[in-house]
């Protein structure tokens, strides 16, 4: 056994070398945030909670195409539609089960009309599960309350479509 070991294995040379990286950062800046009081800035593609969108003049964008049902591989999406008078289609019953959804976003890529989005909310957590199957009636409004934050999004992604 050579001296040098001899002194590394007497001095616990380890945890003095513990201590000093544990020094070295303790001064530096810090990485963690405040969460609730500070955020970190989100992507335009950041996926977060589910919301169908309406057009300017207040009618659904939704044209029951059902591309977004068809697409998502957790079968979370369940669409029924029927025809109006005007021969054109829409949705009757549009239902997301958040519970079974992955958040992989390929309903939104799969819509042609940009109907279903996921908004930038990450902040919908809830207390029982049945909160967590959205509607039509609860999809609509949170795409009416997020519209400027997904339209904003929305037009920052628009060259990498």
């Amino acid at each position: 056994m050579n001296a040098a070991h001899w002194i590394k294995s007497f001095t616990l040379w380890e945890l003095v070398k513990g201590h000093a990286t544990t020094l070295r950062y303790f001064f530096k800046p810090k990485a963690t945030i405040n969460y609730p009081y500070e955020k970190t800035p989100q992507s335009p593609r950041f996926r977060g909670e589910h919301a169908l969108r309406r057009y300017p003049n207040g009618e659904e964008r939704c044209i029951a195409c059902k591309l977004c049902e068809a697409v998502c591989p957790a079968l979370a999406i369940t669409i029924e539609a029927e025809p109006r008078e005007d021969g054109s289609r829409r949705t009757t019953r549009y239902d997301i089960d958040m519970v079974k959804c992955i958040y992989c976003g390929l309903c939104q890529e799969a819509c042609p009309v940009d109907a279903i989005v996921e908004t930038p909310n990450l902040e919908f957590s809830t207390e029982t599960r049945e909160e967590l199957l959205y509607d039509k009636v609860k999809l609509l409004a949170n795409g009416d309350r997020w519209e400027q934050a997904i339209a904003a999004n929305l037009a920052a992604d628009a060259p990498y479509r």
